[in-house]
């Protein structure tokens, strides 16, 4: 089955590319990794996830500034369970992925759902973590929901 084409969305910029500090959407440091992040990682503003917060963008290339605000396109998400939660994580890039970028995505969140159980189980906080795959960004944005005025952060602990 071929993939819908990409959906053009806005990304604020969390964690720079290279940057060792994982932030929030509120831009509080949710932890220092001992990694530098390989990729931008950021929020789409118009829409909140399925655990509650922004919806979740990793935009690959060049390292963007903290607080960037891009315009590009989703070419698919990854989505990502966190403590039994859910959460999709649009991929973003100016140009359609290769197939080796989408296998070194993903590889990326398999390791990453390994270390944020870790994580998390040194916080005490349960629940199964997981990279479950592949998905087209139509479907993670159809699952959030619009952003509106009465959203005033994320409802989960990170």
């Amino acid at each position: 089955m071929a993939e819908s084409g990409p959906v053009a969305v806005e990304v604020v910029i969390e964690v720079p590319r290279g940057s060792f500090l994982k932030r929030g959407s509120t831009g509080q440091v949710d932890f220092v990794s001992p990694l530098p992040c390989p990729f931008n990682y950021g929020s789409v503003p118009a829409y909140i996830g399925r655990e509650g917060d922004l919806l979740d963008a990793v935009v690959l290339g060049p390292r963007l500034p903290l607080g960037a605000r891009t315009r590009v396109a989703a070419w698919g998400a990854v989505v990502l369970t966190d403590r039994g939660m859910s959460d999709d994580k649009l991929i973003c890039s100016r140009a359609p992925l290769t197939a080796g970028q989408r296998a070194r995505v993903l590889r990326f969140f398999r390791f990453y759902a390994a270390c944020k159980g870790l994580l998390n189980l040194w916080r005490r906080r349960p629940g199964r973590n997981a990279c479950d795959g592949w998905c087209e960004a139509r479907v993670a944005i159809a699952r959030a929901r619009p952003r509106d005025a009465s959203w005033d952060g994320s409802p989960v602990a990170f």
